[in-house]
């Protein structure tokens, strides 16, 4: 019974805001250096050889910061209540593929936002909608709740990548401040490639 409420509490309210997109002029806040190398969670790391890049794992939920081809840190993640592989504005789907990353920025919904460069031009030209998919963090008010429910959270976005707390994005987005030209990649089974699209 909890389980179900948590469920569609949390895809309520996300739904409701992660549909919303970051404002424009939102500016970023101070962020902190992102901690020391945490490893991987799983026992192989989805990180290509040389890359760096963010890997998400869309099977097991799980988004990790690559450096040179090393797992540095790992976060589970909620994904589009609507599944993965977005083609149209509205399925509430997570895209697939490789994308640039935008800055990150503050967000009134979710403490912070890093725009994903979705569609791409070709998937543009293929007829593909939709915008404001991003990384964030919970949405406001719920950074403790997520963190202390002992079940994987279920998928609640309208398409983003969801991190469970607004600490964890922080350090996501110190991560990506730091790096030139970071880039995301989505799979549905993570399989190291050398190289990104």
């Amino acid at each position: 019974m909890l389980r179900s409420c948590v469920r569609w509490l949390v895809l309520v309210v996300g739904l409701i805001t992660c549909a919303r997109a970051p404002r424009a002029d939102a500016t970023p806040s101070a962020m902190e250096e992102a901690p020391p190398d945490e490893g991987p969670a799983t026992e192989t790391s989805p990180c290509a050889p040389g890359e760096t890049a963010v890997v998400v794992d869309t099977r097991r939920h799980r988004l990790t910061l690559c450096e040179a081809g090393q797992a540095r840190e790992s976060f589970p993640v909620a994904l589009g209540s609507g599944g993965v592989d977005k083609r149209r504005v509205g399925d509430n789907k997570t895209p697939l593929g490789t994308y640039g990353l935008g800055a990150p920025r503050a967000s009134q919904d979710f403490h912070l936002f890093v725009p994903v460069a979705y569609p791409t031009p070709a998937q543009a030209r293929l007829g593909f909608t939709g915008s404001a998919i991003g990384i964030h963090g919970p949405p406001r008010g719920f950074s403790g709740v997520l963190a202390r429910i002992p079940v994987r959270v279920p998928d609640w976005t309208a398409g983003c990548i969801a991190v469970r707390t607004d600490a964890e994005i922080d350090r996501i987005g110190a991560w990506l401040r730091a790096r030139k030209g970071p880039r995301i990649r989505l799979e549905p089974r993570v399989s190291p490639r050398i190289g990104l699209d």
